[in-house]
């Protein structure tokens, strides 16, 4: 997709970016992973207790493979919960089996923004299979027409529109977990701390991918210029 020097700074910038978020993720991770809970809550129990005080009975919780592989399916209404996270008794096992479950009470309340989110992803599936291929033409053929990188820039607006609506989302599934953890007395006052801090670097993943995807946009909006002015 990038075929000049402002491309592959824009690709390498957030890909040193994404890389150092990642590891700053793991790093926070395996320190809280260190440091057991004092009231001894596994991450598994996190997530069935709050899914009873939601009054949620349909959502199943289920132990994955990989490490961070943690998430909500809302096709077959699983939290997904890595082994880590499934068996730990610490504030970051915690925190995210209590983050995931966020989002099957966002499913259960129907969440606009999670709603709008899940709307959008048929769009992708089917989007994503020829994107690249379409703004490679248009970038190839601009001179003669404008319409596949037009395509293309319409395409590629989608997913990041979805970049940035999975923010709120994910954020929002943070809030949910930190004042039930608080309001279930599940952590104490420092535990809340590192639990905060370890969804805080977790949604700063997305954050990188949305800027990411909004930086590529743009520059695909500026060869689209640069090709009309020629």
């Amino acid at each position: 997709m990038f075929f000049d020097g402002t491309g592959l700074i824009i690709f390498a910038v957030f890909a040193i970016a994404s890389w150092a978020v990642g590891q700053r993720l793991k790093s926070k991770f395996s320190k809280y992973s260190q440091i057991g809970l004092r009231s001894g809550i596994s991450g598994a129990e996190a997530a069935a207790q709050m899914l009873r005080d939601n009054g949620i009975t349909d959502v199943r919780i289920v132990s994955t493979s990989g490490r961070l592989t943690d998430h909500y399916n809302p096709a077959d209404k699983t939290v997904n919960l890595s082994s880590e996270v499934y068996n730990g008794r610490n504030a970051a096992a915690v925190a995210v089996a209590s983050h995931e479950v966020g989002h099957a009470v966002q499913h259960a309340n129907a969440y606009a923004m999670l709603k709008f989110r899940s709307a959008m992803v048929p769009v992708l599936n089917v989007s994503s299979q020829y994107l690249s291929w379409i703004i490679l033409i248009g970038i190839f053929v601009i001179n003669t027409t404008p319409i596949p990188l037009l395509l293309g820039i319409g395409l590629f607006a989608i997913t990041t529109l979805f970049s940035f609506v999975t923010l709120p989302v994910e954020f929002d599934a943070s809030r949910r977990a930190l004042a039930w953890m608080d309001n279930q007395r599940v952590v104490t006052s420092q535990e809340h701390t590192m639990a905060k801090d370890a969804l805080k670097w977790a949604a700063m993943t997305y954050v990188v991918a949305a800027l990411a995807s909004l930086a590529q946009l743009l520059y695909l909006v500026s060869i689209f210029l640069g090709g009309r002015r020629d």
